[in-house]
């Protein structure tokens, strides 16, 4: 075991790492409002009560929605017969690093192109809150997303949830969860978008292998990101961590449809085929594109390639949120 691998370390090393890439990710940040300039930036903030604290979170509106919304917690237009539909986004950061402005291209692409509420989540991160209170805190807030949409301008019934690195697994665990909820009252996702997702924590980095000699990921990240978020090595087999591991081997027939994106030279691009094919065999695979020659994080920098899978994630929500003949869409195989 590496130093960093050990929990005490590991959340030493995080808390570091979160203030370190504060002022990095703000002057990002700044570079992605840019981006993409077509899709003007309408949001506003609200709070998500949990059991495990408030959540914030930064609501994008669709166009139609924005040019009447108001500084009121009820955005107007909000009758069930003209709410958009909403999809909740988990931001990436292994688990450890809170950077939720880095999706805003990706929120203003979806609630331009998809017609949707995004609601951009700020969840809780290890080491501060290490596992089980992400993936549990998430359920929550999509719970609460899909029974409050009257009061904050969407329709709850019309539901996606998607996210990319860490946001991806948390999205999984959330789809998780409601395929297992035994209380009556788990939400009903359409899609879960799954964007270069880790998947697998419990096989060590070490043992993964990427087409690429020096992939972005690296194993000392990973030893940082997976000890700080799930300091027990024993507990990182759950299936809400590591749902593409061979000792999970449920039945997730039911589970909410998918669409999982890879990237070509990530590291974790084995993971996420695996997970893939699982939900194939389910019946819940709506498709699987593979982006050739990406690494993990690739939208943060390449902005073309990140502007082709975007319009992917796009139709997809789009097509899962206005069920009709014709709008399911054919599995991309990559």
């Amino acid at each position: 075991m590496s130093l960093l691998a050990r929990p005490a370390m590991a959340s030493l090393a995080a808390r570091a790492m979160q203030r370190l890439t504060a002022l990095a990710d703000r002057r990002i940040a700044s570079s992605l409002l840019g981006r993409y300039p077509e899709y003007p930036r309408n949001t506003r903030e609200l709070t998500v009560p949990t059991s495990f604290g408030p959540a914030r979170a930064v609501v994008y509106l669709p166009a139609t929605d924005a040019a009447t919304d108001t500084d009121t917690d009820t955005a107007p237009g909000s009758t069930p017969d003209s709410a958009p539909p909403v999809h909740v986004n988990f931001h990436g950061g292994g688990y450890v690093l809170p950077p939720i402005q880095l999706d805003d291209p990706l929120c203003r692409f979806l609630a331009a192109e998809a017609g949707v509420a995004v609601v951009n989540v700020d969840y809780a991160v290890a080491p501060q809150h290490p596992f089980p209170t992400p993936p549990h805190q998430a359920y929550e807030i999509v719970r609460w997303v899909a029974g409050h949409g009257a009061e904050h301008g969407w329709d709850g019934d019309r539901l996606t949830v998607g996210g990319q690195s860490a946001g991806g697994g948390l999205a999984a665990a959330v789809a998780r969860q409601a395929l297992e909820a035994k209380d009556g009252e788990a939400p009903s996702i359409a899609l879960q978008v799954l964007h270069y997702p880790p998947l697998d924590l419990a096989t060590d980095a070490r043992d993964k292998r990427a087409a690429i000699a020096k992939p972005m990921l690296r194993p000392w990240m990973a030893d940082i990101f997976d000890s700080a978020y799930v300091p027990d090595p024993r507990r990182r087999t759950d299936p809400l961590v590591s749902p593409a591991h061979p000792s999970d081997t449920a039945d997730l027939t039911g589970i909410a449809p998918a669409f999982v994106v890879t990237a070509e030279y990530d590291l974790l691009r084995a993971e996420g085929v695996r997970y893939a094919d699982r939900l194939r065999e389910a019946g819940a695979l709506l498709d699987h594109y593979d982006v050739p020659g990406a690494d993990h994080g690739y939208d943060q920098k390449d902005a073309e390639t990140a502007r082709d899978v975007y319009a992917l994630i796009a139709a997809h929500v789009r097509r899962a949120t206005t069920p009709g003949p014709g709008n399911t869409p054919r599995e991309n195989q990559p």
